[in-house]
């Protein structure tokens, strides 16, 4: 392999110049209980984790290219989507708002914060432009989904708010710069 998934979270803007939407490469498609991610080294996808029988990832998940999230890897999307795409897929998505939350893995707590998207050729999720959009009970589902699976694997995962789309904007402005200061290194 080439490494044509590298090239694409290291080189292609985190938005579409045109349509100023969000490009995100789908890591894990939705209703996989398999966690994948991107390993940059060997230029391909792995298995990350596996979820306890039952569990599946409720839509899709994904990074933003050319971002870094406080915990050095690509910022997560998950992508409201009526069916899984693949792993490497490239969705054009409007962003909602986000999850911000903390994380505490092995005694250590930082921010892990989930981004939330609406793919632009979704026909259910079409309408919905704002996180407020989202009904409370599917947000409370996505909630629970990352609290339960960051609780089998040993991890703390705490919501600290739900933020609309102009806080959203400005953590993945956020994680833009941090790529941007990594690269000049």
């Amino acid at each position: 392999m080439t490494g044509k998934t590298d090239h694409l979270l290291e080189t292609l803007p985190a938005r579409d110049r045109s349509t100023r939407l969000l490009h995100v490469v789908v890591d894990t498609p939705r209703d996989s209980r398999i966690k994948f991610k991107f390993d940059v080294e060997k230029h391909c996808y792995t298995i990350s984790h596996i979820l306890p029988g039952g569990a599946v990832f409720p839509f899709d998940f994904g990074s933003i290219p050319r971002t870094l999230a406080e915990d050095g890897d690509p910022m997560d999307v998950l992508v409201l989507i009526e069916e899984p795409t693949f792993a490497g897929c490239l969705v054009p998505v409007r962003l909602l708002g986000a999850l911000e939350a903390e994380q505490t893995v092995e005694g250590k707590t930082g921010r892990n914060d989930r981004l939330i998207g609406a793919a632009a050729e979704s026909r259910t999720y079409a309408a919905w432009k704002a996180l407020s959009d989202i009904p409370d009970r599917l947000l409370g589902e996505i909630e629970r989904f990352f609290v339960s699976y960051n609780e089998e694997r040993g991890r703390i995962f705490r919501v600290l708010r739900r933020s609309g789309r102009r806080r959203a904007e400005t953590l993945v402005e956020q994680g833009e710069r941090r790529f941007r200061e990594k690269k000049k290194r």
